[in-house]
């Protein structure tokens, strides 16, 4: 407007199901009007619509014309308003500078035709063609825009061995670079992108599969030419600059990392270093894929709304930034996507013409992230706008079971989980995949039934409370043998059996001792894939085994969370061997390094680790557990988190025989304080014997901890260890 970009949003209107809705945006542009004649120019884009979506060049997804709505209101000061409307008095060019701009591609841009565009006595310019669409479905945003955020500047620019010249910005991460350019006029200068170099230290883009991720810039031989582009995000940590004579500077590159504009509300730190790279590698894949939505991966020809990823996530995401209104949108079209009869697609929006619906462990976040989300934030509003959503996906899967036992239909099952390359003593990992659907069949069941009980729907609940029952007892019939043994003797199959109270409480310590002892058969590394992985510490640290828990977090040799890390990632890689012991790289049809659903393990280190928790009984920390379990090589370990009510953090440290642990708990809300410390033990809490403090409350712990309620306030508790004779 009057030559000014108007907001700071990207990709707007955002990716929603289109036909069903639309977003609309709006700005206040008062500093950007002046008196007289005012200018406004639009550029508008391929995007999600029409551009490349899905896989092998598909296009015109939900339709072949873009266009544009618009409406300016100005409130004169005698409160009289004149609108502006896009109508037929409008122009149109197709002799802009952006020539081309794909999301999967890249973009071509001419800066010799910047000012030429503006020229509105260009012959180019065409009176517009006005079309008649509904607007039934349009709607206001309910999530963050995708905006600007970190600027990271190259740590090194070098030649390969092929000779091309490339800068290393020491970080994968999603946006764009954007370039202070010294040329010829009519200079063609194109920037690839890449994730990692081979095994020779060359360029790799063979993961990309069919997406360019290529930018190229014309340059108008002026000053400088500074150039980013507009309608492309991009997956990188590496670009390749070609056709640029200039000697280049690290000054002239600056990598714009690109994001849905979330609030960070969780940091978590200890004394090993490991591990908080992974950390950062967790938050930076949550940066990366969270773009307006969940998406699997930045950086290929796919970029979609996988639903297995998101649900398996959320809980950690929840915890890292304050994601309430970025699932809230996402889940509007959920809805709006899920068919007829109750099925959910595996990715939102549904671009994929219905295929593959209806996977256990994907459709079931139709019901595990509304309850998850009520959990976190204590929404009982959005519980109740997806409560139906909820139901309709059980009924669902009701509908296609036999005697309880939902046995049919197409499942992903423990995606990419390990397998052995020659597997002689019948150990492979791999878990029925029906097995799997029964026990989320299950799980939602149960999201069904909390869901119904926090909202109040009595009925409701004791008819899921029964179908739940039966659901079990064919789960008993098909899957398990008199002494608890599963059909599947993976770590999945005991994991989520466990987890989601699958079995009677008389055969759970066996089965938890199984879990162990298979995380032992494999010398203390995990076996698990996609739906697996994220509760795999959770059981071991709730049936007594955190100590196993800890040696599969603190494992560096593949298959590990550390593996990666040891390799030099920067975010979490889609496979747990992205790229192989011996350098070399996985099948490149699916080889994302920046693929954060591994990354769930960052819940785990929350709760168990800092031992930050919500009272479930208490949604959204209003009532709040502190339970850190100290375990591994760990010295110190915090964490904070910026809960609706306030920071809340958990700190602890150990020096000799000393344990140290620093609390903050916000206005409005308690907390039950769980010391690792035995009943015995002399707490003292600020200077002063904790049991004679009439402001903390002593408590009966069902884990024979030390353990105390207290209000809101910080609290630094102290004690000597149990000193252990040898």
């Amino acid at each position: 407007m009057n030559g000014k970009r108007v907001g700071d949003q990207y990709f707007t209107p955002g990716w929603t199901s289109y036909h069903k809705r639309l977003q609309y945006q709006t700005y206040d542009v008062t500093s950007l009007l002046k008196s007289g004649n005012n200018e406004t120019f639009v550029t508008v884009g391929d995007g999600w619509y029409r551009g490349n979506l899905e896989f092998k060049g598909k296009r015109n997804t939900y339709g072949k014309e873009v266009g544009l709505l618009y409406q300016l209101e100005v409130t004169h000061a005698d409160g009289s308003v004149t609108t502006t409307n896009s109508d037929g008095n409008w122009k149109v060019s197709f002799d802009g500078p952006v020539k081309k701009s794909d999301i999967y591609n890249g973009e071509t841009f001419n800066a010799l035709l910047v000012k030429t565009a503006t020229n509105l006595k260009s012959s180019s310019w065409k009176t517009v063609k006005v079309a008649d669409y509904s607007k039934d479905n349009l709607v206001a945003p309910v999530g963050p825009a995708v905006s600007k955020h970190e600027n990271i500047s190259p740590v090194k620019i070098f030649k390969t061995p092929k000779g091309e010249m490339v800068a290393d910005f020491g970080q994968n991460m999603v946006g764009w670079v954007k370039l202070k350019l010294h040329g010829n006029k009519g200079d063609t200068v194109t920037i690839n992108h890449a994730e990692v170099l081979d095994q020779q230290g060359n360029f790799y883009t063979d993961n990309l599969r069919a997406a360019k991720q290529e930018n190229k810039y014309i340059l108008t031989g002026g000053k400088e030419d500074i150039l980013e582009p507009h309608f492309t995000f991009q997956g990188f940590r590496y670009v390749k600059i070609s056709g640029y004579k200039t000697p280049m500077d690290k000054d002239d590159l600056t990598g714009i990392a690109i994001y849905s504009d979330m609030k960070p509300t969780g940091e978590f730190t200890s004394s090993n270093p490991l591990i908080n790279q992974l950390q950062s590698n967790i938050q930076w894949g949550q940066k990366g894929n969270f773009l307006d939505v969940p998406t699997d991966c930045p950086q290929r020809d796919e970029r979609l709304g996988w639903t297995g990823d998101a649900q398996v996530f959320f809980n950690t995401a929840a915890f890292n930034m304050d994601v309430s209104g970025f699932f809230s949108k996402w889940l509007l079209d959920l809805s709006v996507d899920q068919h007829d009869n109750g099925n959910v697609p595996v990715v939102i929006p549904d671009c994929r013409a219905k295929a593959n619906a209806g996977s256990a462990g994907w459709g079931d976040v139709a019901t595990i992230i509304p309850y998850n989300y009520y959990q976190a934030y204590g929404d009982k509003d959005l519980l109740a706008r997806q409560f139906n959503s909820m139901k309709a996906w059980v009924s669902y899967i009701k509908s296609i079971s036999k005697e309880n036992l939902w046995n049919s239909g197409p499942h992903y099952g423990d995606w990419l989980f390990y397998t052995m390359a020659d597997d002689r003593d019948g150990k492979a990992a791999l878990t029925d995949k029906f097995l799997i659907a029964q026990i989320f069949y299950a799980a939602s069941t149960q999201n069904v039934i909390d869901a119904a009980r926090a909202l109040g729907k009595n009925d409701e609940v004791n008819i899921y409370e029964a179908r739940l029952k039966d659901i079990k007892n064919a789960f008993m019939r098909e899957y398990v043998t008199p002494s608890g043994r599963l059909v599947s003797s993976s770590q999945t199959a005991y994991v989520l059996a466990l987890n989601f109270d699958m079995l009677p409480e008389d055969l759970r310590s066996q089965a938890a001792a199984r879990l162990a002892e298979n995380v032992a058969s494999y010398k203390n590394h995990l076996t698990t894939g996609f739906l697996g992985t994220p509760y795999l510490c959770h059981v071991l640290t709730r049936f007594g085994y955190t100590d196993v828990a800890y040696k599969l977090l603190l494992q560096e040799t593949y298959p590990s969370w550390l593996y990666p890390v040891k390799k030099g990632a920067t975010t979490i890689w889609e496979r747990w061997d992205g790229i192989k012991p011996d350098g070399s790289f996985q099948a490149t049809s699916m080889n994302s390094f920046n693929h954060y659903a591994y990354g769930a393990i960052g819940d785990w280190m929350y709760k168990t680790v800092a031992g930050i928790n919500s009272d479930p009984k208490s949604p959204g920390y209003k009532k709040i557990i502190i339970a850190p379990q100290p375990g591994g090589d760990f010295k110190h370990a915090a964490a904070r988190f910026e809960s609706l009510y306030g920071e809340i953090s958990s700190a602890w440290k150990t020096d000799g025989d000393k344990f140290t642990l620093d609390v903050s708990i916000p206005a409005n809300t308690t907390a039950t304080v769980m010391l690792p410390a035995s009943e015995n033990a002399a707490i003292i809490e600020g200077g002063k014997d904790a049991d004679g403090l009439t402001d903390l409350k002593k408590i009966k712990s069902p884990s024979k901890n030390k353990s105390f309620e207290l209000g809101s306030g910080k609290y630094h508790f102290e004690y000597t260890l149990n000193k252990i004779s040898r």
